[in-house]
């Protein structure tokens, strides 16, 4: 790493070819230290690379490589589970009441769609179009309408539980 800083572009990638499988097994622990998910051990190590990346001026080639490693690492676990604490999970159990199944025979025309979507507001009416019309992910729709992730979960749950109310109410 001395030598990547000062500009050695082939010490530099011998470095990160080298740290890597560390970097996975120090993930790895800490994925089993704080109860996340084996696979999400594969992103902290991307994320603790590019970070390696970006940030490499501020190690102090004084001083042990291994702490400095064993602090991204850690950080990073942590950045995750906070993006992940802060996802709105909705189990199915709590919504399979307002979703009524459709018989093969019962298929909705666009009016009638139309007619439901009118009852909704942005930025409800939105994220129904784009996740379950136009089949984008939460991610993309998030970034499209500049809303969290977890305010998206909950404006879709509370934008299906409206139409479903609708639904109930128009075929009373």
């Amino acid at each position: 790493m001395r030598r990547a800083i000062g500009g050695d572009a082939e010490a530099y990638n011998r470095f990160l070819t080298a740290v890597a499988p560390h970097l996975r097994a120090m993930a790895l622990r800490r994925c089993d230290q704080f109860g996340a998910g084996r696979s999400e051990a594969e992103d902290v190590t991307q994320e603790v690379l590019l970070a390696i990346h970006l940030k490499r001026g501020t190690w102090d080639p004084a001083r042990p490589i291994g702490p400095w490693l064993s602090t991204i690492v850690r950080n990073k676990m942590i950045d995750g589970l906070r993006r992940r604490g802060r996802a709105v999970s909705v189990p199915i159990e709590d919504v399979i009441g307002t979703l009524e199944a459709v018989e093969a025979g019962e298929v909705t025309d666009k009016l009638d769609v139309e007619n439901a979507l009118r009852r909704l507001r942005d930025p409800q009416l939105s994220i129904v179009r784009s996740i379950s019309l136009g089949g984008e992910s939460v991610r993309d729709t998030a970034a499209k309408l500049g809303m969290s992730e977890g305010a998206v979960r909950v404006a879709l749950h509370r934008a299906l539980r409206a139409l479903a109310a609708f639904h109930r109410g128009a075929i009373e």
